[in-house]
This record gives structure tokens, C-alpha cells and sequence, in this order.
């Protein structure tokens, strides 16, 4: 999992503690590959009009936002696919132990999975292939004290997630016939 918020590939959202060295490597090498890392502080996100409003804020949505789940997925989309010369794009929410209670947290990360999901694999809102350039997307949920594993059940409800543990971290990506995901997306051009 080393390199993988430069590539195109699963699992869009990533729940690790802050101690672990692997979010502080990947995004050095996400930096280095010419892409951005945009931070939030979960203790912050304490409501859905608290979310819409941080990302707004970190990442300049546009007025026309519409500060609800599906606007939030649109978006995180359409700034992933207007930015210009950026490489990738990962969304590192700090202190992340914050939304374990919140009753919006499986939506919240299927909502995340479903805008990756369009923007690594250069998709529309119907799944529809689009002639956009290819940069990854991807999230990072930094725990302080919480295990990862403790984040499960609540990601495993929001809409179509399926989520596994691997190396301590949890994932989270979709699953079902609506999400189908190439079998060996490519990756992105190394720097030269």
C-alpha cells in the first residue's frame, strides 16, 4: 500500500492511527508526484452542515455548492477534475476518533468512496466514461486513540461500502454490480 494515494486503484478511504509512518509516507510521495493534500480536523465535523462547510472552505468548492451529500460527491469531482496541473488529490481528515459517534458516518464514506470513485476512474454520476485526464483521489481518516478496527461497523453501514483491514489500517471501498472497478486500473506516471 505504499505509493498507493498516486495510483487509481481501491481502496478510496483509508482509516489509520496518526502514529502509523504509512499517511506521512504516502503523502510525501503524493507531494513529490506533483499532486496536494488538503487537511480537515475531524473534531470539527461534528454534523453534515459542519462537513459540507470544511470541505467547502479547505478545498474552494464553487458557490453553486449545494451543501448536501450528493453536491458534496459533484464537487469533490468536479475540483478533482478542474485542477489543472495537480497529480492527485488526498482529503486528510486529523483527529478523525471525532466521528465515530456521529450517526452520518457510513454516508459520509460511501459519499467519499462514490466521488473517488468517479474521479479515479474518470467516470460520471451515471458510470458513464468521460474524457478527463487521470489523477487519483483518495481519503485519509487519522485516528488518535481509536482503533481502526473500532470504525468498522459504522463504515460497513453506509450504502454499497465494503471494508477489510489491512496492516491495522481499515479500508473502504464500494462493492456491488453498480461500482464495477477495472481489474488492473492503471497507475499514474511516475515523475521522470
Amino acid at each position: 500500500m505504499t505509493a498507493w494515494l498516486t495510483e487509481r486503484r481501491p481502496p478510496w478511504v483509508v482509516i489509520a492511527g496518526h502514529d502509523d509512518p504509512w499517511p506521512a509516507a504516502a503523502t510525501a510521495e503524493l507531494r513529490a508526484r506533483g499532486g496536494e493534500v488538503f487537511r480537515l480536523d475531524g473534531r470539527h465535523l461534528n454534523d453534515p452542515a459542519a462537513v459540507f462547510a470544511a470541505f467547502a472552505d479547505a478545498l474552494s468548492f464553487p458557490g453553486y455548492f449545494g451543501r448536501n451529500w450528493d453536491a458534496l460527491v459533484d464537487c469533490l469531482h468536479d475540483r478533482h477534475v478542474h485542477s489543472g496541473g495537480v497529480r492527485g488529490t488526498a482529503v486528510r481528515i486529523d483527529h478523525a476518533d471525532a466521528l465515530l459517534g456521529a450517526d452520518f458516518l457510513g454516508l459520509f464514506v460511501s459519499v467519499l468512496c462514490q466521488a473517488a470513485w468517479q474521479a479515479n476512474l474518470r467516470l460520471d454520476a451515471d458510470g458513464l466514461p468521460q474524457d478527463l485526464p487521470a489523477r487519483a483521489l483518495h481519503f485519509l481518516l487519522l485516528l488518535d486513540d481509536t482503533p481502526p478496527a473500532a470504525f468498522a461497523p459504522a463504515v460497513a453501514s453506509g450504502t454499497d461500502v465494503r471494508v477489510a483491514l489491512d496492516a491495522g489500517r481499515l479500508t473502504a471501498t464500494l462493492s456491488g454490480d453498480d461500482w464495477p472497478t477495472p481489474a488492473d486500473p492503471p497507475c499514474l506516471e511516475r515523475r521522470r
